[in-house]
């Protein structure tokens, strides 16, 4: 009997803009088949259920509809031998500020963009994020007892402190690295205190972040469809992050 693997997510999992489009995908959640979850299942031929969904946040794994889609943790049942998780970015508006900081300074004056921007906004959305992670590490562990469970945090985008990252300021770059860090820390924090694993997909990736010359990832760019989106993995960031929990099986 063919072992069942669910994958919980956002876009970082998802896989936006990475072709072919999973199939049966609903529309606008960027799930690809080339994402880190299908090219595990292939690999360990497992059956998968993979609900990630671009734009996702804590509240949409445990709790609330996205775009008509059920609470991620939904495709829980029990039987699962291995479950992954990737998520707290939109909580706290990172990839979004990354867009933001990209955009030509006029836009700057728009309100929504300056909050996107604001420190302090992202400083209080990262005091809150840890108890989201953990609510989410515990109640997969209470649905799925019997699985392996796996936090897996953020691939590297921003290059180190001291080189540059066009057009993205000095002061948004520093911000960028500083939420990014923040994750990695409240991801591995949350996985410890709920009894998960987790896989340091950002730590694996320093050398491969956007503006290296073996990116997995894309950077500041424009959203073309036949390429992965901007401030996202793109194909071999997902081969990496694959390898990284084939490497832990």
């Amino acid at each position: 009997m063919t072992k069942r693997y669910v994958a919980l997510g956002s876009s970082m999992a998802a896989g936006p803009g990475i072709r072919p489009r999973a199939k049966g995908a609903p529309f606008g959640s960027g799930r690809s088949a080339r994402n880190y979850a299908h090219l595990v299942a292939q690999r360990l031929n497992l059956d998968l259920v993979d609900v990630t969904f671009s734009g996702a946040t804590t509240a949409h794994v445990l709790a609330d509809r996205q775009r008509g889609a059920p609470p991620q943790i939904d495709a829980l049942d029990g039987s699962e031998e291995l479950v992954t998780i990737t998520i707290g970015g939109n909580d706290v508006g990172y990839v979004p500020f990354l867009m933001a900081a990209a955009l030509p300074a006029p836009a700057r004056l728009l309100p929504p963009i300056g909050n996107l921007l604001n420190r302090d906004a992202r400083e209080q959305a990262l005091g809150q994020v840890g108890d989201s992670l953990r609510a989410v590490g515990a109640v997969v562990r209470r649905r799925s007892p019997n699985a392996r469970v796996m936090f897996v945090d953020y691939l590297t985008m921003l290059p180190p402190d001291g080189q540059a990252a066009p057009p993205l300021s000095k002061a948004d770059a520093e911000l960028g690295r500083h939420v990014a860090a923040r994750m990695e820390e409240l991801t591995a924090a949350a996985a410890q205190a709920t009894g998960c694993e987790i896989v340091r997909a950002g730590h694996a990736s320093r050398e491969h972040h956007a503006w290296s010359d073996d990116p997995w990832t894309v950077g500041a760019a424009l959203p073309l469809p036949w390429r992965a989106a901007p401030f996202h993995p793109n194909a071999a960031g997902m081969r990496a992050v694959a390898e990284l929990i084939l490497g832990r099986s």
